[in-house]
């Protein structure tokens, strides 16, 4: 199952969620993260944050939705508002859809321990989705039950 996870920028949250499913993720399952409007960079407290988690970091970089178009996802996930808002391009008309929304830790005006701190906090939020998500009993349900599923998800802090 390949998930695709989208923000704005693809610097943050889309990161982490893309790095933490895919350290998690058992096998025939893979996420890919873009932005609608990337900002072409990895923020550093992402990195910092990955890093303290023990996940390699070189493999991240900052893309658009077209450079994920071959990846061909069955699930797409927003993690920002205004991505939710967005239209998709039509590669991803088939796939599911539901707005996973996380705060940006990386607009916030706080010292750097204090925003790491933040960074930490968000990677954990989503974390405690992915707890929900594998948990799930892929072979037993629908694609309207997962799809079901999946959007209950978005209601765990």
């Amino acid at each position: 199952m390949k998930f695709l996870f989208l923000c704005t920028g693809n610097s943050c949250r889309s990161i982490l969620s893309e790095a933490l499913f895919n350290a998690r993720a058992p096998e025939g399952f893979s996420a890919c993260s873009a932005g609608s409007q990337p900002s072409g960079q990895v923020h550093p407290l992402t990195i910092k944050t990955l890093q303290s988690l023990g996940i390699s970091t070189g493999r991240f970089s900052s893309k658009s939705m077209q450079d994920c178009e071959a990846f061909q996802p069955e699930i797409v996930i927003t993690v920002c508002s205004s991505a939710a808002q967005e239209p998709c391009p039509l590669y991803l008309g088939k796939a599911l859809k539901a707005h996973w929304g996380l705060e940006d830790p990386s607009h916030l005006d706080l010292p750097e321990t204090e925003k790491l701190a933040a960074f930490q906090a968000t990677a954990d939020h989503i974390n405690r989705r992915l707890d929900t998500f594998f948990m799930l009993d892929f072979a037993h349900l629908t694609k309207q039950e997962l799809n079901k599923e999946i959007e209950k998800i978005a209601e765990i802090a």
